[in-house]
C-alpha cells in the first residue's frame, strides 16, 4: 500500500503526521480499511484523500475524531455512518452524503445530489452549495446547513433534528413531517401535507443562531427565516384527514 506521510508542524498536544492517501494508486477499500483500523488515542488524526475522481463510499464508517479533507468530488454515500469524524469535501457529492450519520460534521463545498443527510441522527452537514431532492429525508436528530437551495419532497417524514436553508426549498417541504424543526430564508414551493408555517419563538432565534456560527455563516441573520413543523394532524389516524395519509 503506497500511503506517504507528510510531516507536519507538531501541536502542543502531541505530534502527528498527515496521511496522504491517493486513490489514483490505492484503491477504496484500503482507504476504508486503514480508516477503520483506526483505534482511540491514534496519533493519526488528520489525512487527506487525493484523486477522489467520483469514487464511491468514500470514508464511509469513520468512528473516530479524525480530520479528513478530500480533494475533489465524490460519488454517493461519502461518509455514510459517520461517528465522530470531521470530514471535508472540496468539491460536490453524489447521493446519500452522511446518511445515517450519527455525530462529527461533513462540510461540502459544492453541491449535493438527493437525499443528503437521510436518516441522520446527530452531527452537522453543511453543504455550501445546493442540496437536490429529499434532502433531510427521515432525519432523526441530524443537523443540516444548505447555503443554497435544495430540491423537492425535502424533510419528507423527518423526525428530529434541524434543516437549515439560506436559499430556496422545492415542492412538497416536511411532508408527513413529525417534530424535526425546519429554517428557510427563501421562499417554498410548496408545503407537504401536514407541514405548517410556525411561530419563531426566542428558543428557536438561538438554536438558528447556533447553527449558522458552527457552519461559519456570518452573512445571514435568524430573523430573516421562516419556521415550518408539524401541524400534528397525522399522528392518528381520522377519517376526516384520509386523503392526507
Amino acid at each position: 500500500m503506497n500511503i506517504s506521510n507528510v510531516a507536519t508542524a507538531p501541536s502542543r498536544e502531541m505530534d502527528f503526521a498527515r496521511r496522504v492517501f491517493d486513490l489514483g494508486e490505492n484503491s477504496l477499500r484500503e482507504l476504508n480499511q486503514a480508516l477503520h483500523n483506526l483505534g482511540p488515542g491514534s496519533n493519526e488524526t488528520s489525512w487527506e484523500v487525493l484523486n477522489p475522481k467520483g469514487s464511491h463510499s468514500v470514508a464511509v464508517g469513520v468512528d473516530q475524531p479524525v480530520a479528513i479533507d478530500v480533494r475533489g468530488s465524490v460519488g454517493y454515500y461519502c461518509g455514510g455512518m459517520n461517528a465522530g469524524g470531521a470530514i471535508t469535501v472540496h468539491g460536490s457529492v453524489g447521493p446519500g452524503v452522511g446518511e445515517n450519520m450519527m455525530s462529527g460534521s461533513i462540510v461540502v463545498k459544492g453541491d449535493a445530489s438527493q437525499y443528503a443527510g437521510a436518516t441522520g441522527r446527530g452531527g452537522l452537514l453543511v453543504i455550501e452549495g445546493n442540496a437536490s431532492s429529499r434532502c433531510g429525508i427521515s432525519m432523526k436528530g441530524i443537523n443540516i446547513v444548505v447555503r443554497g437551495n435544495i430540491g423537492h419532497m425535502s424533510a419528507f417524514m423527518a423526525q428530529s433534528g434541524n434543516l437549515v436553508v439560506l436559499g430556496d426549498a422545492g415542492d412538497a417541504l416536511g411532508d408527513s413531517i413529525y417534530e424535526a424543526r425546519l429554517f428557510v430564508r427563501g421562499k417554498v414551493k410548496s408545503l407537504g401535507a401536514d407541514c405548517i408555517k410556525k411561530e419563531m419563538r426566542p428558543e428557536h432565534i438561538a438554536i438558528l443562531q447556533d447553527l449558522l456560527d458552527r457552519a461559519g455563516i456570518k452573512d445571514a441573520k435568524p430573523e430573516e427565516f421562516t419556521r415550518y413543523g408539524s401541524a400534528r394532524t397525522l399522528y392518528n389516524f381520522n377519517i376526516d384527514n384520509a386523503d392526507a395519509y
